[in-house]
């Protein structure tokens, strides 16, 4: 698709949770406590994120550290790609 809908549909709106004030905290505990490296590549150089291994609307734990890893950009895209792809295919 183009034009201005195919972008409002690439677009990525963040659920508020992840500026709430208890995800905020747990972001800065974990990354203190694990460090700022991919724990799925070791990669430390760039940005990371805190990932749901099982994603929220999978049902995942929002606050559960168990449910968390330290991922970097790279391997974060190719994750969520991934999940999405099997959400797609009915896998999940």
């Amino acid at each position: 698709a183009s034009g201005p809908d195919a972008l409002k549909q690439a677009t990525k709106v963040a659920d508020d949770f992840y500026s709430s004030k208890p995800w905020r905290a747990l972001v800065a505990q974990v990354l203190k406590e694990r460090g700022r490296r991919c724990e799925a590549c070791g990669d430390g150089s760039g940005r990371v994120y805190l990932d749901h291994i099982v994603e929220l609307k999978d049902g995942g734990a929002a606050l559960d550290r168990a449910n968390l890893q330290v991922l970097c950009a790279v391997c974060h895209g190719q994750k969520t790609a991934s999940v999405k792809r099997a959400r797609m295919s009915g896998l999940l």
